[in-house]
């Protein structure tokens, strides 16, 4: 299997890109889930920060895991194969 620059380059640049989107994202589902679910006690209110949390972390890994993926295949398409030599 041979590894190539413009495919990690394009892995790192989806990789930002994943982080960029996810930041106003997930204020945008934050503020709705809040507004929604406002939990009236003590125990709902760790309940429910337990499930957003969980939900954040899905969605960031879930969007690293396909965009840094696209890039890797961009960036390889793009700058061909082989550009560095096998590891092994």
């Amino acid at each position: 299997m041979e590894y190539s620059l413009p495919a990690w380059i394009g892995a790192l640049v989806g990789t930002i890109v994943a982080v960029a989107i996810y930041v106003p994202a997930i204020r945008l589902l934050d503020r709705r889930k809040r507004t929604q679910n406002g939990p009236a006690s003590l125990e709902q209110r760790d309940e429910f920060e337990e499930k957003l949390s969980i939900m954040r972390r899905l969605i960031l890994g879930l969007d690293i895991a396909i965009l840094a993926t696209l890039g890797y295949w961009i960036g390889k398409a793009i700058g061909g194969p082989g550009a560095l030599p096998p590891l092994r």
